[in-house]
């Protein structure tokens, strides 16, 4: 057996694109339109972890979707998880749960879908703003 990715529907494709890519920094791998069934498909992968995909699902007709809590969540492992929360807090996003122990932070895409985001190795010393930093909403 071997792991081919999670797919997560979303429920607009380019406010989605913009946050996986620009701001978490995914990579698009493969897009495949269906006009037929009216869905596209992005396959997107963080750099030089091509074979751990996330596919995003958009269906072109609107449809409601829950906040997304029972999906459970995305993780990711990042260098330096201050660095990576600053750059996405300064890209407008919320950090729902702080990265206090400097090990393990929590934020959420458009469509309410929680990522993980974990320190590579050991735990960073915690430092401020994060250490009193207070959660956010739902992670």
């Amino acid at each position: 057996m071997k792991y081919l990715h999670t797919m997560i529907r979303v429920s607009n494709l380019e406010e989605s694109l913009d946050f996986y890519c620009n701001k978490l920094g995914l990579k698009q791998c493969n897009r495949r339109d269906f006009e037929d069934g009216r869905f596209s498909l992005i396959f997107l992968a963080a750099e030089g972890d091509e074979e751990a995909q996330v596919e995003l699902t958009y269906n072109w007709d609107p449809e409601d979707y829950d906040e997304g809590r029972n999906f459970g969540h995305l993780a990711y492992s990042v260098a330096n998880i201050y660095e990576t929360c600053q750059r996405l807090m300064d890209a407008g996003v919320t950090i729902n749960r702080p990265p206090r122990d400097g090990r393990m932070a929590f934020i959420r895409s458009p469509d309410n879908i929680s990522i993980e985001l974990l320190q590579s190795g050991e735990a960073l010393e915690p430092m401020e703003p994060w250490e009193s930093m207070p959660n956010t909403g739902k992670w």
